[in-house]
């Protein structure tokens, strides 16, 4: 079982300069939070097949000195405030992903209001403690050499180049007409200027001025109707930390579309007792959900002081907008309608599955965990987090355990998956689909908890301790 000693401080995400980012400024003597922003910066470079500057995403900050966790939407609002036009129709793409053809709307129509630059100037303004322009400087210094393009990127990059070859997207993706191989680098022209924009006039230099201007231009020159007043009144908000209790220990998160908090507490409180493939069948149950697509990404920090900082953003698949000159590819979350929940007015903030967390028990922060992947963040918190509580396996063993995702009655399952769990879900009704290899369909978790950290390998994650 989990042993009682303190978290070791680390950073844990989906790209090994994701990572270097992040530790840099850790090591320099930053809080989790200035981590957290320089890492999340630097992914805003280095994993753009997920996320951008010209996403949204969500944080979660565990304050050892007051023992509380505070959690941050800094995701997308609706676009159109005080315009009077109607958004042009969106374009159509199909998207097969998980064996399943999926349709979504991408174009200027798509854009939802950025809300990533705000976020990250939210978490430094609130428990920064390094100067602004230091916590920035990693992602600034990738932006101007390019990053190498991971094997696990690569294969994401294949399956969504619809929406990201369009626009600039080519100049990144297929400079010399072909898509990139693996270690190719990726490089956005342009996005070492933006990041120099932030790096000397603050976050808000998103939302003002001429950045500003080419984003809301771009956006009109396609038809959509994201204004200079969606982006003056843009703003992070603090919405409530809630709990679940889980093997004797309080999960914290913000209630999410999936919710995972729920997912938790459906599961048996025997869940360390129950056979291979009693435990497969309770923990599908507590999964059963529909099938949703997304590209997202997560980084989770921890300081020597106790403190943790979980980040997980998103752009959806891509827009296909790239205000010119700026390496800024605007997101489509719009675009998705399951994330579209009744009647929506400008100004109004659009919902997710995103869902990082910390995890405490009576000695203080156990665990810190996020996770990438639409409908399977919540399958990949689950398994890693039930990995670390209840199996006692390291952050990096539980990241890397097979994993069984429901969809509808059909469970996806990685290879090693045990013939038990198989026969299991069989009889309870379960459609069985095998996978022959591990997928980054099956989600990218980032741990950090007291016997070390991981991150998912689906993903080309990394981790460093400090």
């Amino acid at each position: 079982m989990l042993s009682t000693g303190r978290v070791p401080a680390g950073v844990a995400a989906g790209h090994p300069a994701t990572v270097a980012a992040g530790y840099a400024v850790l090591r320099a003597g930053g809080s989790a939070a200035d981590a957290a922003v320089a890492a999340t910066l630097a992914a805003c470079v280095a994993e753009t097949v997920f996320t951008g500057l010209g996403g949204g995403g969500f944080a979660t900050y565990w304050s050892a000195a007051e023992q509380r966790a505070t959690c941050l939407d800094f995701f997308v609002t609706v676009p159109g405030i005080g315009v009077e036009t109607a958004p042009a129709p969106m374009s159509r793409l199909q998207i097969t992903f998980g064996g399943i053809a999926q349709a979504y709307s991408v174009g200027a129509s798509s854009v939802g209001v950025p809300g990533v630059p705000a976020g990250c100037g939210e978490l430094h303004a609130r428990w920064g403690r390094l100067p602004w322009e230091q916590v920035v400087t990693p992602a600034l210094r990738l932006a101007g050499a390019g990053v190498p393009l991971p094997a696990e990127h690569a294969k994401v990059l294949r399956s969504v180049e619809e929406s990201l070859l369009i626009g600039d997207g080519a100049l990144a993706y297929a400079p010399e007409g072909e898509l990139l191989e693996p270690g190719e680098r990726v490089h956005h022209p342009g996005l070492d200027r933006t990041l120099r924009l932030l790096a000397d006039g603050g976050a808000g230099s998103f939302y003002r001025g001429a950045l500003a201007d080419a984003v809301v231009h771009a956006v009109h020159d396609g038809g959509g109707v994201l204004s200079h007043a969606d982006l003056a009144t843009y703003a992070v908000a603090e919405v409530p930390a809630v709990t679940a209790r889980f093997a004797g220990h309080t999960v914290h998160a913000r209630v999410d579309l999936n919710d995972t908090l729920g997912a938790f507490a459906a599961l048996p409180a025997n869940v360390a007792d129950l056979s291979p493939g009693d435990r497969a069948v309770a923990i599908t149950r507590a999964l059963g959900g529909p099938e949703q697509r997304g590209d997202t990404t997560n980084v989770t920090v921890v300081d020597a002081d106790g403190n943790a900082c979980v980040v997980t953003t998103t752009m959806g698949l891509g827009s296909g907008v790239w205000p010119p000159g700026y390496g800024v590819h605007l997101n489509s979350m719009l675009g998705e309608g399951e994330l579209l929940r009744g009647h929506t007015d400008p100004g109004d903030r659009m919902s997710s599955m995103m869902c990082p967390l910390v995890v405490t028990d009576g000695a203080g922060l156990a665990l810190a965990a996020g996770a990438a992947g639409a409908s399977r963040i919540r399958t990949a918190l689950l398994h890693s987090v039930i990995g670390v509580l209840v199996d006692g396996r390291t952050p990096a063993e539980a990241v890397a355990w097979p994993r069984i995702h429901p969809v509808d009655g059909l469970a996806h399952l990685e290879p090693g998956v045990s013939a038990d769990a198989v026969e299991a879900l069989t009889a309870a009704g379960y459609e069985i689909r095998q996978w022959d290899t591990y997928d980054h369909y099956f989600g990218g978790a980032s741990v950090i908890g007291r016997a070390g950290a991981g991150a998912d390998p689906r993903r080309g994650g990394a981790a460093h301790l400090l």
